[in-house]
């Protein structure tokens, strides 16, 4: 057998190895005494450690929830605008039986008469203009004509309707039906079944709350105005064309 040594380690109390197997057993297992400390001093105090583990384990998630998409109708490969809505065309009305909505100024004296009233487009600032140039600029003579109540928006000899009141003889001709001031609801209902359908109130300067509803300018949703259509007390009141600021 091999000569075994034997030695006393007298720095170390109660550790006296006496062989090099005993010795070796000694040494691993000072190592990993060692190695805990390092572990322990690097990775901080491990009561912070588990407070922090646990507030992290309390803390809310945040979740995001995705909004369902809208609901889009569509019509073949085209999206519907209301298409359900009738078009009051202006091509197919006639004002007071004879005048188109666009006609001229000796049209206006012809028909009408003189206006009651005028009113520069400068002094009463629209937001919108019926004969707007393409680069934004209006006349600086455009005028509103005023006549029995109804408006009309003219600007170097050209005239257009703009805003009709009913209550003073004015009337319109739309496929060969009269709508004046003697005009039910229950027959516009008749007339434009699916627009009454969505028949709202509106509150009008000088007038109060309205009833209103609102017809398409045409077919093909062009536009991107329409007509509004007013009634009070139950019979027809006024019509306006309304465009977008």
């Amino acid at each position: 057998m091999p000569k075994t040594i034997s030695f006393t380690c007298e720095s170390f109390k109660n550790c006296e190895p006496t062989s090099l197997r005993s010795w070796n057993h000694w040494l691993l297992y000072l190592l990993s005494g060692m190695l805990c400390l390092l572990i322990v001093s690097c990775s901080g105090d491990p009561k912070q450690s588990s407070k922090a583990v646990a507030q992290k384990g309390s803390r809310p998630e945040q979740v995001i929830q995705n909004p369902k998409p809208p609901i889009l109708r569509v019509s073949g490969n085209k999206a519907i605008r209301a298409t359900a809505i009738e078009v009051l065309d202006q091509k197919e009305i006639r004002f007071n039986g004879r005048l188109k909505r666009f006609f001229s100024l000796s049209e206006f004296r012809s028909v009408l008469g003189e206006p009651d009233s005028a009113k520069l487009l400068s002094d009463e600032e629209p937001c919108t203009n019926i004969f707007q140039e393409a680069d934004g600029s209006v006349d600086p003579e455009a005028q509103y004509l005023y006549k029995n109540g109804s408006r009309f928006e003219c600007s170097r000899g050209k005239v257009a309707i703009d805003e009709i009141k009913f209550s003073y003889g004015d009337f319109i001709v739309f496929h060969n039906i009269t709508l004046n001031k003697h005009t039910t609801l229950a027959e516009l209902k008749r007339l434009f079944p699916n627009a009454t359908e969505h028949i709202g109130a509106m509150h009008v300067a000088g007038e109060g709350v309205l009833q209103v509803m609102q017809l398409r300018e045409d077919k093909d949703n062009v536009s991107d105005g329409h007509v509004n259509i007013f009634i009070k007390n139950g019979k027809l009141y006024s019509l306006h064309w309304w465009f977008p600021c």
